[in-house]
């Protein structure tokens, strides 16, 4: 894989490594995203709104696609404008698209040229819920409580992204109709409520989920089920531990890694399950991904370029 060029309309002339400066040494320019391009296969990183005005005209030179952004993951063009307020302007493409779950869309990602790119706290919401799917559970009352790190923000500033405002702070946003809400509810069938949390960390996301269940279930059984979704998926953990200080799934430790890490706890007298689940949101929640995605449609190892362990400590 040969890196072709990286776009920037803001920083478009400038050296990469002005902006990230852990990309020293590779000097490599910003370019226009309007100048010629001969490039295989495109990642988009645009804001919500802006993809859909590319994605027509790039798809049509017959590349690849994947976007990191919003503008492809919903399936319906009327639920797209009820989340995100905008007529879409290529509504024929949503269809056409691929959610780019991996672990729920393999097959269907190694056909298309067209990947959607999830959301980084659906991601985490997902995984932990899709392997549920079968289970005889009150699917219509959903309880998500996530803690987000402020990189998922992204790299535009704001008051309460300021250092002295975020700093000590856990401050709930979008505490009803938060947007990845309507991704889970389209890749598990669920009816979700879900609160975010910004926090003070930097990298990660970790979601805790309430499931109520309408006939009890042994540990064994839940286990289980986790551990075939694990075996059939290498980015994906289950954790559950009985001692030491990381019992249950910590973003900390997957910073810089790909995996999804996934644990829980039954409270089988009130027929209750509490779904812990973290990922970098850099990583499996973005950038990751997006590899993995990459890897598969171009029918190379999955985990090329992504055989990275968390740091530790950090």
């Amino acid at each position: 894989v040969t890196l072709d060029r990286i776009t920037s309309e803001s920083n478009a002339g400038s050296f990469v490594h002005m902006i990230h400066p852990n990309l020293r040494g590779f000097n490599i320019k910003f370019s226009s995203i309007k100048e010629s391009f001969d490039s295989d296969l495109v990642f988009f990183c645009l804001p919500h709104g802006v993809s859909m005005d590319y994605l027509r005209e790039f798809y049509d030179t017959g590349v690849k696609i994947i976007d990191l952004g919003a503008d492809l993951r919903l399936k319906d063009k009327d639920v797209y404008k009820s989340w995100y307020g905008l007529d879409h302007k290529c509504p024929e493409l949503l269809e056409e698209a691929v959610y780019g779950i991996p672990e729920i869309h393999r097959d269907e990602i190694k056909k298309t040229r067209l990947v959607a790119n999830p959301g980084c706290i659906a991601t985490s919401m997902i995984m932990a819920l899709y392997p549920l799917r079968h289970l005889n559970i009150d699917k219509d009352r959903i309880v998500i409580d996530s803690k987000i790190g402020s990189s998922a923000s992204g790299d535009s500033f704001s008051a309460s992204s300021h250092h002295p405002e975020r700093s000590r702070a856990i401050r709930c946003y979008s505490p009803i109709y938060h947007r990845h809400i309507a991704e889970v509810e389209q890749e598990t069938g669920f009816k979700v409520t879900m609160a975010p949390h910004a926090i003070e960390m930097v990298r990660g996301i970790f979601s805790t989920t309430y499931l109520f269940l309408n006939q009890p279930y042994d540990e064994k059984e839940i286990r289980g089920i986790y551990r075939e979704f694990s075996e059939q998926n290498k980015f994906f953990r289950v954790v559950k531990q009985k001692k030491g200080i990381y019992r249950h799934p910590d973003p900390k430790i997957l910073t810089g890694s790909n995996f999804c890490e996934v644990g829980f706890e039954l409270d089988r007298e009130n027929r209750r399950m509490v779904v812990f689940s973290a990922i970098d949101n850099l990583m499996k929640g973005a950038a990751g991904a997006a590899v993995q995605n990459m890897n598969i449609m171009y029918g190379l190892e999955e985990d090329t370029g992504l055989k990275y362990i968390g740091y530790h400590p950090i």
